[in-house]
């Protein structure tokens, strides 16, 4: 029981309801969420559209560091389904470099739609949403002691968002979290999953990414959010797709309602300003992609050098040939002169 306290002191407040009841759609909707939830209607609310033809670039914006990302220790990680969302608990030693403070790991969770469908990403990008988008929640923990206190302060929080399209393969990274769905499928049940590499979740390439202020996606959605969202995307199978729409409940009890569905249709951007750590249309390669270009090139640049010189040699030992026949011709016509 002391554990199942602790866990639910820490859980977090994206997910906690303050007391009202809330849904997605219907008559608790993300339409009614202003109502109990005054945040909700505030104009500095997550997630936009990030239209790319009227972003800022900020060279000066330094790259996201995730720290401890790649060793989050040996204790077992909680995975909980909270009837709005799939949640994993991440541990403390997780944080993130590139930010005017330090921002400590929470967790991270995930948004998605209905089955069958090939849009669940809350943030879109040129009005384009993908199948699901996960969400790794940090705090400010130099400023803050808890994710609770930290929540209601301006830039008390830093997300990553990192938007989620098929790919064909299986991506084994979050198959760590998938592949236990299957033990939470109702509303409150949580598991352990043992520690993984978290930072392969994450797109291999986290040079480009858009930042801006907003704020939590759910209620009681306050205005505290530093977002980076990241232009390169993660990848997941069809099945491991089929598997996020189709497993979980949002209730506890029959009669079970699936958990679909899950994400926030974006908000009016109103005065704020998206900044991007690259030009658009600039596109950064990852190392492995860079090596193959530049072998590429080398080996283009090889054979260009060959043709060239196999052609010289071709056009000289015609010219050699050609002055042979003129100096026989000239000798000739000397002796029989």
């Amino acid at each position: 029981m002391l554990f199942f306290a602790l866990l639910v002191k820490v859980t977090w407040i994206l997910a906690a309801d303050g007391g009202h009841h809330w849904t997605y759609e219907g008559p608790h909707g993300q339409d009614h969420w202003p109502t109990s939830y005054p945040e909700c209607g505030g104009d500095a609310q997550s997630p936009i559209n990030i239209q790319t033809d009227s972003v800022i670039f900020d060279p000066d914006l330094p790259a996201v560091q995730p720290h401890g990302y790649d060793q989050p220790g040996t204790e077992p990680l909680d995975l909980h389904n909270n009837g709005h969302t799939v949640q994993l608990s991440l541990p403390s030693t997780l944080h993130l470099g590139g930010l005017p403070r330090k921002y400590t790991a929470a967790q991270l969770h995930l948004h998605w739609g209905q089955k069958g469908s090939q849009e669940g990403s809350e943030h879109q990008i040129n009005s384009e949403a993908t199948v699901a988008e996960l969400h790794v929640v940090h705090y400010d923990s130099e400023s803050y002691g808890s994710l609770r206190e930290a929540a209601q302060k301006p830039q008390g929080l830093a997300v990553l968002g990192i938007l989620i399209e098929v790919g064909e393969t299986e991506n084994q990274a979050y198959g760590h979290i998938l592949s236990h769905l299957h033990e939470i499928r109702h509303k409150d049940q949580i598991t352990s999953v043992p520690p993984f590499n978290v930072r392969e979740l994450l797109p291999q390439q986290l040079e480009q990414f858009f930042r801006y202020n907003g704020s939590l996606t759910t209620p009681p959605c306050y205005q505290s959010v530093v977002w980076t969202v990241f232009h390169r995307r993660a990848q997941i199978s069809v099945e491991q797709l089929e598997k996020l729409q189709g497993t979980l409940f949002s209730t506890e009890e029959e009669p079970l309602a699936p958990l679909i569905q899950n994400y926030r249709i974006p908000q009016p951007l109103n005065q704020r300003t998206i900044f991007a750590s690259f030009v658009q249309g600039e596109t950064l390669c990852p190392p492995g992609e860079m090596l193959g270009l530049g072998v590429g090139i080398l080996a283009g640049c090889l054979c260009l050098l060959l043709a060239v010189y196999f052609i010289a040699q071709k056009i000289r030992k015609k010219r050699l040939g050609n002055r042979k026949s003129v100096a026989f011709t000239s000798a000739r016509a000397t002796t029989e002169a």
